[in-house]
């Protein structure tokens, strides 16, 4: 097991919520947080493909995410999260473009995901890539009338927007190696990464279609090793496309009922206004036992010097002759003289807002 408690083949916790508006979805994964946003335009195709949609990609860290990440610069990583990305969505054909077409050579729709990195704590490219797909399979977009030369967008008042038709849904899968290959380990954590050898990313479908397949860090990777990770890879696929459906499902269902959801749905349960902390499992089977021998192992204290006095209520002191300056009456003037009644000296009580001081004069006297 690994830092987490989990074995190596164990995902962490992954939990999905969707926003207010189609095509807005969280993934958490363990303390990794992504947020992704699917929005479409109408624009013209490329002339090489005049009936095809256009699906566009962008990944960003910010410094939000982690102090190692720089504001507006191209990071090795960021390339390769793009890329990885491109490669499983847009590569894959997962989504029907030819359906975006709205006028041949004209106009299409240009379907725009935008992944937003909000914590980083391992694992990016599982969490971007189920963001991804469950944002795009929430998606709606509008519907077009064409009549003529015009065409006219129905808003979603006139109209119910219409989904994305999706043929299959590619998940990325990521594997760590440590020890040149000799161990490996599922969904590897900020730390994890930090001391890993290599990594193998698949993005599979459920029907255990292999999308694509990226191997680096420069490990030589045997053929029973990458079968054994294609096998894994499907089952946790499996168990990650029917968590995406649930949701979907979940979201489906509270719309049509005209409950709250999205960011309406967290706000009276603070779950955004106050810090959010994790439950900890923690092991108690022999508590008991422990705490008896912790018990049994200190010694008995020596007798207490002096019992404290309580002089006042929330007031307490330890030791003798200590002279006790609280508690001096408010009420009396801003200078009064008092006598002191052991030595006969002078008293000047200074009251101060925050503190109250005794001065004694005449010490000359004595």
């Amino acid at each position: 097991p690994n830092m987490y408690g989990r074995q190596t083949y164990d995902y962490r916790n992954i939990k999905i919520t969707f926003g207010t508006d189609y095509g807005c979805c969280i993934v958490e994964l363990g303390r990794t947080r992504v947020l992704c946003q699917v929005s479409c335009e109408l624009v013209p195709p490329k002339d090489s493909r005049p009936t095809e949609g256009i699906m566009f990609f962008n990944l960003e860290l910010s410094p939000m995410a982690s102090p190692a990440f720089e504001p507006n610069r191209q990071s090795e990583l960021l390339v390769m999260l793009n890329r990885q990305l491109e490669r499983c969505l847009r590569n894959s054909k997962c989504i029907d473009t030819e359906s975006l077409c709205v006028v041949s050579g004209e106009k299409v729709w240009q379907i725009r995901v935008d992944v937003h990195v909000l914590n980083h704590d391992g694992n990016l490219m599982d969490a971007a890539s189920i963001a991804a797909i469950s944002a795009l399979s929430h998606f709606r977009r509008p519907d077009v009338a064409i009549q003529g030369r015009d065409i006219t967008v129905f808003s979603p008042e006139e109209r119910d927007p219409i989904p994305l038709s999706i043929y299959h849904m590619p998940i990325c899968v990521s594997f760590a190696f440590f020890l040149q290959g000799s161990y490996l380990l599922v969904d590897p954590c900020e730390r994890e990464e930090r001391v890993k050898d290599g990594l193998l990313v698949i993005a599979m479908n459920k029907h255990r279609e292999i999308c694509s397949i990226q191997s680096s860090g420069g490990i030589m990777l045997l053929k029973d090793q990458v079968l054994r990770c294609s096998k894994i890879a499907s089952v946790k696929v499996s168990e990650i496309t029917e968590l995406i459906n649930k949701a979907l499902e979940n979201d489906r269902k509270i719309r049509k009922e005209g409950g709250k959801f999205g960011f309406a749905e967290s706000m009276p349960k603070e779950r955004i206004t106050t810090l959010k902390r994790d439950e900890a499992p923690v092991e108690m089977t022999d508590v008991k036992e422990t705490a008896n021998e912790i018990v049994n192992r200190t010694e008995t204290p020596t007798e207490a010097v002096s019992s404290p006095v309580l002089v006042a209520m929330g007031t307490a002191q330890v030791g003798e002759g200590i002279v006790n300056s609280w508690g001096l009456d408010e009420d009396e003037e801003d200078e009064p003289q008092t006598e002191d009644t052991k030595t006969g000296n002078e008293v000047l009580v200074i009251s101060d807002s925050e503190e109250e001081e005794v001065v004694i004069l005449n010490e000359e006297a004595q």
